[in-house]
């Protein structure tokens, strides 16, 4: 295994990841980084530096001696091994993250037993998560909640336990390749942001000690052993140090009104700041917080607490930190009485953005500030999918809930309707102890469904019929509030644009949602409106979507107001844009009708039903309005 102290750079990392060494309630490190920056490798490696354990002997729990809260309490005799490094793969399965009914036992000797899953296994380790981000939502929501109140719940299959599990729990993602929810991004206690180094030097110094390792492993590893020996024995020191350090009043005010200037939602904040401080006050070997403990905490708590946003950037800027810093050490030296009005003057000024582009020709203007104002959801594609996992339409799939069993297709065994297969034939089998016996006929597998994410392919019509400034604002919001709701439930999205004489691509099919944002605002507006060229190159880019992914169903949002003034196909532009709607049969579709005003032509409608799809119009686009509108369609 890699050393952690020959990692090169990447200060914050290894500090956030040695503070929950030492203090582990503070509640683990989500790395977020690019490709290639050795994210896996230093997580993997902070094991080794985790002071060995005295454990229970034959505790599947790993559990302290003596302890009398573990299911296999109560214990006899004690041993000592390593602190466990647990991986949970982005592919498992809820069984095997909070344990399952020992099938081995219930079919064999016919009795109910308990096997435990990962989060046993984890008990007083580190559980690493890679791609983070990838991993189902309600597997996360379960490791999240295990990790803030240290014990696992299972309650399934008619197995009801409670053991402990306390460890330090570590996520790593790659952002291009989708987000965390914020609620789940708020669990973790800190977060840190790693990079390639643009430095020569120290990228010369990184490709030297890896290839130094890859020609001599165990050479290598012996070279930064003393290194890593050091690290261990400060954590050792820390960790006893730890109950000694404490956190006066005026520090909690700090921390207070830090928290409260950045405008953090709710209070876990607050509380994780000031766990890192004392960690960290531990750490350099202090009896007492201090303003440099904060500090530290709050470059590594709050970046990820400050996004509200699928399209806001994490991150702290150091001019804010510092005006934060600052306000907060009046609030540090006020003696915090009960008629004082609480930390203010801390706010922060939102930032301002000004107007996308700089055109100003009639026929060639700036898309309007997006003026979101709606919360879309529910658009769903028909049927039942088979696609990569997801938060929007049906799906077969290896993970979710079971709704029927079937003798061929599935996955995992469905153990009801096979021990219901099996009882009738125990007699003519000649069974005579407690364990069933069975055959293959008797197997059932357990047939899930989950959801699938999906392509969002946005048809946006820019031309001149939709270029009034408070039309296109709304059109601009309604797709931004689209595109928010594709992040939140991890699909896939493009977005194409028809005005003038053609239509272009302004995004090719991504899963990085807030580059389709940034291209929205840049979007041109004005001039004819080629429809049958929008829809043309709609069928176009989903053909060859198709082709890359054959599984991944598409959705198509065509926002248009129906009016049709040109076409490249030569003809009536009205008719070669409802000729080229049947290209679309075979795609769920929705047409969102932006025609305003008293009197309206009903065009959209047409072009909806040309297209097979489902009508709504934009002022009606909201959450309750569009419940269910495709899966009616």
């Amino acid at each position: 295994m890699y050393p952690f102290s020959a990692v090169v750079g990447h200060d914050d990392l290894r500090l956030a990841l040695l503070l929950n060494a030492v203090h582990p309630g503070i509640g683990g490190v989500l790395v977020r980084g690019e490709k290639g920056t050795a994210k896996s490798t230093i997580v993997r490696a902070l094991a080794a530096l985790l002071p060995e354990l005295d454990v229970s002997r034959n505790c599947r729990f790993g559990c302290v001696p003596g302890s009398t809260d573990c299911p296999d309490a109560p214990h006899e005799g004690a041993e000592r091994r390593p602190a466990k490094l647990v991986e949970l793969p982005v592919g498992a399965t809820e069984d095997r993250l909070v344990g399952s009914l020992d099938l081995e036992k219930a079919l064999t000797e016919g009795v109910r037993a308990f096997q435990p899953g990962l989060l046993a296994a984890a008990h007083r380790g580190v559980l690493y998560v890679d791609e983070v981000n990838l991993l189902h939502d309600h597997l996360v929501d379960l490791l999240l909640d295990a990790a803030a109140m240290g014990r696992a719940h299972v309650e399934r299959e008619g197995v009801s336990i409670s053991h402990p599990s306390q460890f330090l729990l570590v996520g790593t993602m790659n952002p291009e390749e989708g987000e965390l929810r914020p609620q789940l991004l708020d669990r973790f206690g800190l977060t840190v942001a790693v990079k390639a180094a643009r430095d020569v030097s120290i990228r010369t110094e990184v490709i030297r000690r890896r290839l130094a390792y890859e020609a001599d492993p165990t050479g290598f590893a012996a070279r930064w052993a003393e290194e890593d020996a050091k690290l261990k024995q400060q954590i050792t020191h820390a960790r006893e140090n730890l109950p000694q350090v404490s956190l006066p009043d005026s520090e909690l005010r700090r921390i207070a009104a830090v928290c409260a200037a950045f405008e953090v939602d709710g209070m876990r904040a607050d509380l994780v700041v000031a766990r890192a401080a004392t960690a960290h006050a531990a750490w350099r070997g202090a009896t007492q917080v201090e303003e440099l403990d904060v500090e530290t905490a709050v470059r590594l708590a709050l970046p990820h607490r400050r996004r509200r946003d699928p399209f806001d950037e994490p991150g702290i800027e150091e001019q804010q930190l510092e005006d934060a810093m600052r306000e907060a050490a009046e609030h540090a030296n006020d003696d915090g009485g009960p008629d004082d009005d609480g930390p203010g003057g801390g706010e922060l000024p939102e930032p301002q953005e000004g107007p996308a582009g700089n055109g100003n020709a009639p026929n060639d203007r700036p898309a309007p500030e997006p003026a979101p104002a709606f919360k879309a959801r529910l658009l769903e594609v028909p049927g039942v999918g088979e696609g990569a996992p997801g938060k929007r339409s049906r799906a077969r799939a290896r993970t979710g809930r079971i709704v029927r069993s079937s003798k061929v297709d599935g996955s995992g065994l469905h153990l009801v309707d096979t021990l219901l297969n099996a009882a009738p034939h125990q007699r003519e089998r000649g069974r005579s102890g407690p364990g069933l016996l069975l055959t293959a006929a008797d197997l059932r597998k357990a047939v899930r469904e989950g959801k699938e994410s999906n392509l969002i392919l946005f048809v946006v019509d820019a031309s001149g019929s939709m270029a009034a400034r408070q039309r296109m604002s709304a059109v601009s919001g309604a797709v931004v509030s689209l595109l928010r709701d594709a992040y939140q439930r991890r699909d896939k999205v493009g977005v194409i644009t028809f005005r003038g004489g053609t239509a272009e691509v302004a995004l090719p099919p991504t899963t990085s949602v807030d580059a389709a944002a940034t291209r929205l605002k840049k979007m041109r507006t004005g001039g004819r409106t080629p429809l049958a060229d929008g829809i043309l190159k709609a069928h176009k880019i989903l053909e060859i979507e198709r082709l890359r992914d054959p599984q991944k169903r598409p959705l198509v949002v065509l926002l248009t107001d129906g009016r049709a003034t040109s076409s490249g196909l030569g003809g009536d532009p009205t008719k070669d844009a409802l000729k080229a709607a049947g290209l679309l049969e075979r795609t769920a579709v929705v047409v969102v009708d932006c025609e305003q005003g008293h009197i309206r032509l009903g065009l959209a409608q047409k072009v909806a039903e040309a297209l097979q799809g489902t009508c709504v119009r934009l002022d009606q686009l909201s959450a309750d309005h569009l419940a269910g509108v495709v899966r009616a369609a």
